[in-house]
């Protein structure tokens, strides 16, 4: 099953960053979201059911979340679910976020944007390093775009 949806929640594991073999930057992290219910015979807030996500990162959105994006951060996440079963000791299933867009959550802080810039080889016209904010003009390369 896929399945495009936003989603927010809490930046639950502190984000893996690794780039493959094939020099494509991917960025994974755990997402928790919690439902929050108002108790009226106690007057408080307790937390209710927990749904957690495996959320993934590619290319420069993987770069940019590796950078912005830390444990315990609200977030929005807007990208392609999957269910994946599996099986092992134990058999389970796992819903995956295949993110397109990852922001801070606005509505328990605040967020400064910055541009992403990849710098340009005269030589190659190839990226030489990594995103970076900075004045410039945006490069769209194969591979490194969104």
């Amino acid at each position: 099953m896929t399945d495009n949806l936003a989603v927010r929640g809490l930046v639950a594991t502190e984000p893996r960053h690794l780039t493959t073999e094939g020099g494509i930057p991917i960025t994974s992290f755990r997402l928790v979201i919690t439902r929050r219910r108002f108790n009226r015979k106690t007057s408080s807030w307790e937390d209710g059911e927990s749904n957690w996500f495996t959320v993934s990162a590619f290319r420069r959105l993987a770069v940019s979340a590796a950078e912005c994006v830390a444990k315990g951060d609200p977030v929005v996440v807007s990208g392609r679910l999957s269910i994946r079963e599996w099986m092992g000791e134990k058999r389970g299933v796992t819903a995956e976020i295949e993110a397109d867009a990852i922001g801070h959550d606005l509505a328990w802080g605040r967020s400064m944007f910055s541009r992403t810039v990849m710098e340009v080889s005269l030589e190659g016209g190839r990226p030489e390093g990594a995103s970076r904010p900075s004045k410039g003009i945006p490069v769209d390369s194969p591979g490194v775009g969104p």
